[in-house]
C-alpha cells in the first residue's frame, strides 16, 4: 500500500514538473523573440516576474537563517520535510513492485507458478479459436496467498452472433486452463464499437 502511494505521488510530481518546465520553456521562447528592451524580450520577462524583488527577498531570508529564531526553526522543519518527500519519491521510482504469480502447485520440493500476463495471453489464444470470435481481451489477477486467482475474459463478436453462445464457448475452452491453475473464470461477450480495429 505504501509502495502504491509512493508510486502515485512520484507520477503526479513528475507530471506537474514536466508541465511546469514545458510552460516555462514556452514563456522563455516567446520572450526571446525580440531583443533589447522590447515587450517580448528577456529583460522584460525579468521585470514582469519581478526577479530583482525575489532576489532581495531570498537574500533577506538567508540572512535570517544565519541567526537563531522562529524563521530558522520553521525553515529547518521545511527542509527536513522536503528531504523526506524526496526520499519518498525516490522510493516510489526506484523500488520495483513484486509481481504476484498464479500458483499452480506448491509443496516442500518447490513451487510451479505462472505470470498473470502469460496466463492472460494463453486464455486469449484459447478464446480466439472460435470462428465467431473477432478478438478477446483478458485481465488476470493472482491471489495474495495460496493457489489460483481470477481471470476475466472478454469475447468480442459480430452483431449477428449470439453473445451468450460465444461466452459459453469461451468458458468451455478455458475449462482445462482454469482447472489447472484453480482460476475463477468470468466470461462476458461484447460487440466491438464501430471503427474498432480487429486483430
Amino acid at each position: 500500500m505504501a509502495l502504491l502511494g509512493a508510486r502515485g505521488l512520484a507520477r503526479l510530481t513528475a507530471l506537474l514538473l514536466t508541465a511546469t518546465l514545458a510552460l516555462a520553456g514556452v514563456v522563455v521562447a516567446v520572450f526571446s523573440i525580440q531583443g533589447d528592451s522590447s515587450t517580448l524580450s528577456l529583460p522584460s520577462l525579468v521585470d514582469l516576474v519581478a526577479l530583482d524583488a525575489l532576489h532581495a527577498s531570498v537574500g533577506g531570508l538567508l540572512a535570517d537563517l544565519e541567526t537563531d529564531g522562529p524563521v530558522a526553526a520553521m525553515t529547518g522543519l521545511a527542509a527536513a520535510a522536503a528531504v523526506l518527500l524526496g526520499l519518498i519519491l525516490l522510493f516510489g521510482v526506484l523500488v520495483r513492485r513484486r509481481e504476484r504469480l498464479v500458483v499452480m502447485h506448491s509443496d516442500a520440493d518447490g513451487t510451479i507458478a505462472a505470470r498473470p500476463r502469460a496466463l492472460g495471453r494463453a486464455a486469449e489464444t484459447l478464446g480466439e479459436q472460435s470462428r465467431d470470435v473477432l478478438r478477446t481481451s483478458t485481465r488476470t489477477k493472482a491471489r495474495r496467498r495460496g493457489r489460483g486467482g481470477r481471470l476475466r475474459l472478454t469475447v468480442y463478436h459480430a452483431r449477428t452472433v449470439d453473445g451468450t453462445a460465444a461466452a459459453t464457448a469461451g468458458r468451455d475452452r478455458l475449462r482445462a486452463l482454469a482447472g489447472s491453475f484453480a482460476l475463477r473464470v468470468r466470461v462476458r461477450s461484447r460487440v466491438p464499437r464501430r471503427g474498432a480495429r480487429v486483430r
